[in-house]
């Protein structure tokens, strides 16, 4: 990182940001910003989860130019002297594009199902290829922190403030050492929360599927009333009357759960809780 910085500017911060990492980082950043102290560390009280960790270094961050990049080297410093030639030409956002993914096939199918999936319902345009990794004007992060949203995914946020943006592909590179803190369990929680947190639309799909389901349930009395008008039905049917019961009451709980999640998720927005709490700084003044 110094060594690719350096060819910018001497006046700069690596911010390292320790998520309760369970592979004692706190001690190698304590060690690193010893040595040097540009180097700055924020080590939070437990596990926030990666975006909240994304805010808390955003929050501490300094620069004109501000690069947000994961530590497993699969974001690669040599990449970021591309991301800043291309912002001088007159860009406040330039992303790193991952052309080509050294992820796993299960990974980057997903993903990309996801962000098709999120994209229709958001009405938002997402790339799969684009994560964390770009650079960033201060005005952008500072747009960025000024938003009170209680569920943070940077990505999406970066996405709904606008600005003058554009794509480079970058060389995405192999995790050598880790593995991901992400299980798949928790993906489909964080694909949930983001699509609730983030869009409406569902809600509007279940009215429209309400209506529709309204409409053709009065197609089908309206039918066997005239059945029954004319002497067709005799006996009526009990089997079509549990399964159209069953079929009514599963989509009316559904919905009324989707409901419950909106209103749980407002209820945790209202509380105005602190989005991390950090328990120890190094080179970074405590209240800053």
């Amino acid at each position: 990182m110094k060594e690719t910085l350096e060819k910018i500017t001497q006046d700069f911060e690596i911010i390292l940001v320790n998520d309760v990492s369970p592979d004692g980082a706190w001690e190698t950043i304590i060690e690193l910003a010893q040595k040097d102290s540009r180097v700055k560390g924020i080590n939070l009280s437990r596990n926030f989860g990666q975006h909240y960790a994304i805010t808390a270094g955003l929050d501490n961050c300094n620069g004109e130019w501000v690069v947000v990049m994961d530590c497993d080297l699969q974001d690669q410093p040599e990449e970021i002297l591309k991301l800043y030639n291309k912002a001088l030409e007159g860009y406040d956002i330039v992303f790193g594009r991952r052309f080509a993914r050294k992820d796993h096939f299960f990974k980057k199918f997903f993903s990309k199902l996801f962000y098709f999936f999120f994209s229709y319902l958001t009405d938002t345009k997402q790339d799969y290829t684009v994560a964390n990794f770009g650079i960033f004007h201060k005005k952008v992060i500072q747009a960025i922190l000024n938003m009170g949203d209680y569920y943070r995914v940077f990505p999406i946020l970066i996405q709904w403030v606008g600005f003058k943006k554009t794509y480079i592909d970058v060389e995405h590179g192999y995790r050598n050492e880790g593995k991901s803190g992400y299980s798949y369990r928790q993906l489909i929680r964080l694909a949930f929360d983001m699509i609730v947190s983030f869009s409406e639309k569902p809600l509007r799909l279940g009215l429209k599927f309400g209506i529709l389901i309204s409409f053709v349930s009065f197609l089908m009395g309206l039918y066997y009333l005239i059945q029954y008008l004319t002497g067709k039905v005799l006996v009526p049917g009990y089997t079509s009357l549990i399964i159209t019961i069953m079929f009514s009451t599963g989509i009316i709980i559904s919905f009324l759960g989707l409901v419950g999640v909106y209103i749980g998720k407002v209820s945790i927005q209202v509380k105005n809780r602190p989005k991390y709490i950090v328990k120890q700084k190094i080179n970074i003044e405590l209240y800053s």
